[in-house]
C-alpha cells in the first residue's frame, strides 16, 4: 500500500508527523484531496480541517487557522501559525469566541480595525464548523 508522509506544523508545536495513506485539507480554491505520487505544489490553504487518513483506514483531524502547503515527492507538509488537535476543539468555546468577535466587528471604528476583526471572525467561523464536523464524524462511527 502506497503512502506519503506527512507533517502538520503549527507556530508552536509539531501537531502531527508520520505516513498516511490520503490528506485531504481546505485549499485556497476548495477542498485538495491528496494521494502518494501527488504532483510537487505548492499553496496557501484556508481555515478548516486537515483530515489524514492512516495506514489502518483511522483518521487523524487537525484544525488549521490557514497557512501554507507544500507537497513534494513522498512528502507533504502544512504550516499554519495556529493548529489545534481535532479532539481538542470545544465547538460551544469557538461559537462564543464567534460571537465576540462579530460583536467587536460591528463596534470597529475603521477600516484596519474591521479587516482584522473579519478575519479573527472568519477563523473562528472555520473553528466551529470543523468542531462540528468532528464531532459528527465521531457519531457516526
Amino acid at each position: 500500500m502506497a503512502t506519503v508522509k506527512v507533517d502538520v506544523v503549527s507556530a508552536e508545536k509539531s501537531l502531527y508527523s508520520g505516513v498516511a495513506k490520503f490528506v485531504v485539507l481546505p485549499g485556497e480554491s476548495g477542498e485538495l484531496g491528496i494521494l502518494p505520487g501527488h504532483t510537487p505544489l505548492i499553496s496557501r490553504i484556508r481555515p478548516g480541517l486537515v483530515r489524514i487518513v492512516l495506514e489502518d483506514d483511522s483518521e487523524e483531524t487537525i484544525f488549521v487557522a490557514g497557512g501554507l502547503l507544500e507537497i513534494q515527492p513522498g512528502h507533504v507538509t502544512v504550516l499554519s501559525d495556529t493548529a489545534i488537535r481535532g479532539g481538542d476543539l470545544d465547538a460551544e468555546k469557538a461559537e462564543a469566541a464567534r460571537l465576540a468577535a462579530q460583536e467587536a466587528l460591528a463596534n470597529a471604528k475603521d477600516k484596519a480595525s474591521m479587516d482584522v476583526m473579519q478575519a479573527e471572525l472568519d477563523m473562528l467561523a472555520a473553528q466551529a464548523n470543523a468542531a462540528r464536523r468532528i464531532r459528527e464524524l465521531t457519531n457516526k462511527q
